[in-house]
């Protein structure tokens, strides 16, 4: 451990001692296909029994119709996110009939890229929005990318904490947004540097089903399993891989997260400047849209991270213009697989681990990434989402190479003593309890998740989608069985009237076509708030 981090977590205690770090704020954010008895994908429209998913603030769909995604509020003790996200897959199977929540991040059985369908969100302007850039996303990519799911997991410091920090760091004279921006942009610099080894503790995607692959083409990190599938020996995560979430035209952004105004500007570049091959695509046909925009980035959810800066912003604001305004307010980590052996994907254990891992994040020094280092971390994520358990595997850490066992193992003793501050004032130190309990992960690749699911395939000669689907039915029938906390279930069944109703009042109040809605929205997103962060809050 590095003196500076020693030093700060002794300085620190106090503040733990007083509760500060009992404070942390944190929200879920959980996907799942919604899969018909036999495994397929659902073609059913989303149940109208759930509300409007275009406005319920925690039951809506993600890029398909039949992608759930659950959104838990926030709060400050896991166990409250989980137990809220319990209910909401209690609430859905009261109306799910048939219907099954797909518990693997790969998804279920297709049948090209049309069995996926677009999520479709109503006829206001906003909605209309919404699945055009979905269909954008097909236009580019293709819909079978878009059916994978993950969580995401959403963490922020209470005020006081900063305070605190900024005190320590002697930074009083900066103003306290652009402090506390700087600091979470160190913390994603850090995360972007390790995350690594989150993909290997928690990567739970080393097989998928044929079919995901509707050419025909098998890379060769795959080979195949039974007729149906097709593994990856020592993958964690092909979710991570180049065949999930990836995007090459949006590698040349080269965003590394050194400073808010580079993140912001690369984004706002990104969403006003037109890329070739999505111009001969065409932005419309025959008077229909195919796409928002031809340009690097429809929209800026476009851009694919494993981690980005977050601030909730306003009606009339993009999420760039948010974080110009005021700062960064939140951290959202979006590399977790779904595990499923877990009944809602994750559990508090890991949620425990997360914390620990992004407030070593935090508090350890993170010099700037130059271009080098960033093509390097870019090679060790790649390296450990296809060949984290290969015993082989050396990882490039400055001019060394390491193994994930060694180097994950020195960074777990140094978020042992960060766990210590977040359990000063817990029963039974949480924290430090699911730090240790990934200690025997990195020994024997095998008690991963990537390593249990890749041993249940080989050991039962079982296709991948029977397992889950098996898996699926046993989840169900559990889930439809327990009961919900009551006064949890009166106000899922409120929002579904009040969601249908705001979706209701939406629509009448539309004032202008899409078009002039659309470029309305751009001629807005193209703006600077630059004046409005130098107004920002700059109290001592």
């Amino acid at each position: 451990m590095s003196d500076s981090l020693a030093t700060l977590i002794t300085r620190l205690e106090g503040a733990a001692r007083q509760g500060q770090f009992s404070r942390l704020r944190r929200g879920l954010e959980k996907e799942g296909l919604r899969v018909d008895g036999a495994g397929r994908i659902a073609q059913t429209p989303h149940p109208a029994a759930l509300g409007s998913k275009l406005t319920h603030p925690h039951i809506t769909t993600d890029y398909s119709e039949a992608l759930l995604e659950y959104i838990t509020p926030v709060y400050c003790r896991p166990a409250d996110a989980m137990a809220f996200l319990g209910d909401l897959h209690r609430f859905t199977y009261r109306y799910l009939g048939d219907e099954l929540i797909w518990p693997a991040s790969m998804p279920s059985r297709l049948a090209g890229n049309d069995s996926i369908p677009i999520a479709d969100y109503g006829p206001s302007n906003v909605g209309t929005m919404k699945r055009v850039y979905r269909q954008g996303l097909d236009v580019r990519y293709g819909r079978i990318m878009q059916a994978i799911a993950g969580v995401h997991y959403n963490v922020s410091l209470p005020d006081d904490l900063w305070a605190l920090l900024r005190q320590i760091d002697g930074a009083e004279a900066t103003p306290m947004n652009d402090y506390r921006s700087a600091r979470y942009f160190g913390l994603i610099r850090n995360f972007r540097r390790h995350s690594w080894l989150l993909l290997y503790l928690f990567g739970a995607s080393p097989a998928l089903d044929r079919s995901f692959l509707p050419d025909g083409q098998v890379p060769d990190k795959l080979e195949p399993h039974g007729e149906e599938t097709l593994v990856s020996r020592y993958a964690t995560s092909l979710r991570m891989s180049d065949l999930g979430y990836q995007n090459k035209v949006q590698e040349q952004l080269k965003i590394c997260f050194n400073s808010l105004s580079n993140y912001v500007n690369t984004l706002r570049h990104a969403i006003s400047t037109p890329w070739p091959a999505y111009q001969a695509k065409g932005v419309q046909e025959g008077g229909e849209w195919c796409q928002l925009n031809a340009n690097i980035l429809q929209i800026e959810n476009e851009y694919y991270s494993d981690i980005r800066p977050k601030r909730v912003a306003r009606h009339d604001e993009t999420p760039s213009q948010a974080l110009e305004a005021r700062g960064v307010e939140y951290i959202e980590v979006r590399c977790l697989d779904l595990n499923p052996l877990l009944p809602f994907g994750v559990d508090e254990t890991q949620i425990r681990f997360v914390d620990a891992f992004v407030m070593w994040c935090l508090l350890s020094e993170s010099p700037w990434i130059p271009d080098a280092e960033c093509e390097s971390l870019d090679d060790n994520r790649r390296r450990v989402v296809e060949r984290g358990r290969d015993p082989e595997l050396r990882l490039c850490d400055g001019n060394r190479g390491r193994s994930v066992a060694d180097w994950g193992g020195e960074i777990l003793a140094e978020m042992g003593r960060v766990a210590e501050l977040l359990d000063r004032l817990e029963e039974g130190a949480p924290h430090a309890a699911a730090v240790a309990a990934m200690a025997p992960r990195l020994e024997d690749p095998a008690l991963t998740p990537s390593g249990q699911l890749l041993a249940r395939l080989e050991e039962s000669g079982e296709e991948f989608s029977d397992v889950m689907l098996a898996i699926a039915r046993e989840q169900a029938e559990r889930l439809r069985a327990e009961p919900m906390d009551p006064a949890r279930e009166a106000l899922f069944h409120e929002l579904v009237a009040t969601s249908q109703r705001q979706q209701a009042e939406i629509e009448a109040g539309d004032g202008c076509s899409f078009d002039d809605f659309l470029a309305d929205y751009f001629e807005r997103a193209r703006e600077s708030r630059l004046a409005g962060l130098a107004a920002a809050e700059r109290a001592p």
